[in-house]
């Protein structure tokens, strides 16, 4: 196991990862953010260097980290072995298994999934030796830029949020609702691109924000404002300030949303043509 410090060889990870995209779409966000100043602090751990097997990101061990937060112990990882990469979160200290760790996984044929598909390829029984909680899937993530049909009311704007609009986002996200969350979603607010429209009074009633390995999340606008396309003109603005960012364009869609699931590839597709 070696944990990968040196910038030109990120930079080569970087270009590796790029390459094996989309599959790798979960882990190489994560090391485009940590190329451009890492400013949640994530490192990079390989089975070997140059030849890796894995590519795993993690929270830095020696960063101030709650292992109880559920939002900060965030990993993404990519294998081209499996017997490897088994052998990396059976046999060595790459995870922190103590924590509820939200372990976020591509598999060389996916595009991404969430924990299950490591939970099942390594054996929960193993697993379960461990110790510590883990968290099954709730989303799915798809390459997306939306087609825009839709015209913004002209008392509304283009904005970016603040840490003063936190407390709604936190109210409104599924995931939130508690002071961690909140300390979560602020950090990503100052640190990650996101977009947001405001009304004529400057609150935010349609957003995107971007997390730790470059994912769109918590896509909302609020009720009253539904039914207008809001929602696609926020996805697009933030899904172009990604791209110049160079980081990659996807999203977290809720398992149970097939509605955003058909939106997302059928912008996709209209794309591709």
């Amino acid at each position: 196991m070696l944990i990968l410090s040196c910038a030109s060889k990120l930079q080569l990870l970087e270009t590796l990862l790029k390459r094996n995209l989309p599959q790798t779409v979960a882990v190489y966000g994560a090391v485009v953010n940590i190329n451009r100043g890492n400013p949640v602090g994530h490192e990079v751990i390989v089975d070997s260097w140059p030849d890796c097997k894995v590519v795993l990101t993690r929270p830095r061990t020696e960063a101030d980290t709650d292992n109880t937060d559920l939002y900060k112990n965030i990993y993404a990882a990519f294998y081209w072995d499996l017997d490897v990469y088994r052998r990396l979160l059976l046999d060595t200290d790459a995870v922190n298994w103590n924590p509820c760790v939200q372990k976020q996984t591509g598999f060389l044929l996916a595009t991404y999934s969430g924990c299950w598909p490591v939970l099942t390829c390594v054996g929960l029984d193993d697993l379960s030796q461990k110790g510590g909680s883990w968290v099954l899937p709730t989303s799915l993530s798809i390459l997306f830029l939306p087609v825009i049909s839709s015209r913004l009311d002209s008392s509304f704007t283009i904005s970016t949020l603040k840490s003063s609009h936190v407390d709604i986002l936190n109210e409104t996200w599924h995931h939130g609702g508690n002071e961690q969350s909140r300390r979560y979603l602020d950090n990503i607010v100052k640190c990650f691109p996101n977009i947001c429209i405001l009304d004529n009074n400057g609150h935010p009633i349609s957003w995107g924000i971007t997390d730790p390995l470059g994912a769109q999340i918590h896509g909302y606008t609020l009720p009253s404002h539904r039914r207008r396309g809001y929602l696609a003109i926020v996805l697009r603005a933030l899904s172009m300030k990604s791209h110049v960012a160079g980081c990659p364009v996807y999203g977290h869609t809720a398992l149970n949303n097939v509605q955003m699931q058909r939106f997302r590839t059928f912008n996709r597709l209209l794309l591709s043509v």
